[in-house]
């Protein structure tokens, strides 16, 4: 995922009220990081592949996956934000939720009013 794309995936998602942030995987390799309430961590989209799909861990060991998204190559943000914030943890093998969960309180803004100076100024 590229960087400002991940940024304002992030940024959508903690507007839904879901502890997200910005994995750096590798040289201009981005993702997104969603905390989960038990510890765990939902990693989506750091492969440098087409298609959104992720893995959940724990510990550094793998607790489980969410597959690859059928039709995501084409996904809006907006799409990708929705994917993951309905996307049900609670199994190995991740999937949609049937209902829209719970809507939460917003979170701040990422890094706050300094954000942009700690990044260097590189996006808008």
């Amino acid at each position: 995922m590229e960087e400002n794309r991940a940024r304002r995936v992030v940024e959508g998602l903690r507007g839904h009220g879901v502890h997200a942030s910005i994995k750096k995987a590798g040289v201009y390799q981005f993702g997104v990081v969603v905390s989960l309430p038990d510890g765990r961590e939902a990693v989506w989209d750091t492969d440098g592949t087409a298609g959104l799909e992720a893995t959940v861990m724990a510990d550094g060991m793998l607790r489980g996956f969410v597959p690859t998204i059928e039709g995501s190559e084409e996904f809006t943000e907006e799409q990708v934000v929705e994917a993951i914030w309905h996307t049900d943890y609670d199994q190995p093998v991740a999937r949609r939720r049937e209902t829209s969960p719970p809507k939460a309180t917003p979170l701040p803004s990422q890094g706050g009013v300094f954000a942009r100076f700690l990044d260097g100024f590189r996006y808008r």
